[in-house]
């Protein structure tokens, strides 16, 4: 009995926040619709069998539904316990994918790991990993934020592991960015100077600036990649059948669904045109099917999401639960708003998978645990 309390605590039975459980729910019905609609051609093609990416799409929300509701119900506070250990294996995972015969490579990216039938990446665990972790780092050292050295500095060095692996071993520049916005949104939460965050911002946008001229100049072949991004954002029909290709196509998708869209079912840029539509595009296929008033609807969906996320942060019982619903929160809405942001050319184009729509079980799965962690941190709070 001694053993289950340190896992469940004393508010395991208190009512979590069904608002942001139906509103998940709402979100991962929609995913599973629009992956049945967007990867039927795909998958016909390279399958045979039209429902091959939903199933395994259906298998793992489900797997995560579970997975949701038994982690609601796990004590939140258990995790800070082992935040150090978290820390190491967060950015130690990220070396698998250079283990022979583990490693997966896709496109000339090492990202994956590929265990059985199955593969995923490692990133999606160190998310959360460095969420606890910096969540636990800065609520016991709360006394050292107003600190430059000790409450600025030394943190953000704690990301030149991760966020080294990566950019140079899995050259994986969306995450690293979604991984830095995250630390900074909970830094300053905890309680950095906000002075502390124009300095190094100063600095950082100045270094990026320069790494960019340099590659520019010398036509570095990653570097020259990522700039011919950045250019072909500007005017993506200036090569409308190479780097802007994708770009097109999904405003030619977005364009085609008006109001009300075309209906359900009745993309007709999922027809190939679009490749693989069901992972990082699928929003511009429901923006064609459900049209203006169907993106409208999955907007408000994630905005209840961040708002419901926000109440649970601001009435967490203590620090550190607080910081890690801000994390939870931040990532989700980091993701969603980079990925609209990508498909309707508002930003360059990155691979950023749109939380419970892209196809990626795993993915999926783990990103169902994260709102389970966050259930659990509003059941410290019978306000929520």
């Amino acid at each position: 009995m001694q053993k289950k309390t340190k896992k469940f605590s004393k508010f395991v039975n208190n009512q979590f926040d069904f608002i942001l459980c139906i509103t998940v729910i709402l979100l991962l019905a929609l995913g599973i619709i629009m992956v049945l609609s967007a990867s039927a051609p795909s998958a016909l093609s390279t399958t045979g069998n039209s429902y091959f990416y939903v199933k395994k799409q259906l298998i793992f929300a489900v797997a995560g539904i579970f997975v949701m509701l038994f982690l609601s119900k796990v004590d939140y506070r258990f995790y800070k316990k082992y935040y150090w250990q978290i820390y190491f294996l967060s950015w130690i995972i990220l070396l698998l994918v250079l283990v022979p015969g583990l490693g997966y490579s896709v496109k000339g990216a090492t990202r994956w790991i590929r265990i059985g039938g199955y593969q995923f990446q490692p990133s999606e665990l160190t998310k959360i990993g460095l969420i606890i972790f910096f969540a636990g780092y800065l609520s016991d050292h709360r006394n050292e934020l107003y600190d430059f050295k000790k409450g600025f500095i030394k943190p953000i060095c704690f990301l030149i592991p991760p966020i080294g692996i990566l950019f140079f071993v899995q050259n994986h520049l969306s995450v690293s960015l979604v991984i830095c916005i995250i630390t900074i949104v909970i830094m300053f939460i905890a309680g950095c100077r906000l002075k502390h965050f124009a300095v190094v911002g100063i600095v950082g946008i100045s270094l990026i600036i320069g790494i960019f001229g340099f590659l520019q100049v010398s036509g570095a072949g990653e570097g020259n990649f990522r700039l011919d991004r950045i250019s072909t954002y500007f005017d993506p029909w200036a090569d409308a059948q190479g780097t802007g290709y994708q770009t097109v196509q999904s405003l030619y998708a977005i364009g085609s669904g008006g109001m009300f869209g075309l209906g359900l079912g009745n993309s007709k840029q999922k027809y190939l045109y679009i490749p693989e539509p069901h992972n990082d595009f699928i929003f511009s296929i429901l923006a064609e099917e459900l049209g203006f008033a169907g993106c409208v609807i999955v907007i408000i969906l994630f905005a209840i999401f961040i708002w419901r996320g926000i109440l649970i942060a601001m009435r967490a019982t203590d620090m550190y639960g607080t910081l890690v619903a801000v994390g939870i929160t931040t990532l989700i809405a980091v993701q969603a708003i980079i990925n609209i942001a990508v498909v309707t050319a508002t930003v360059p184009t990155t691979g950023m998978s749109l939380p419970f729509f892209s196809y990626g079980g795993t993915a999926l799965l783990l990103l169902l645990a994260n709102v389970g962690i966050l259930l659990n941190i509003s059941r410290s709070s019978s306000k929520v």
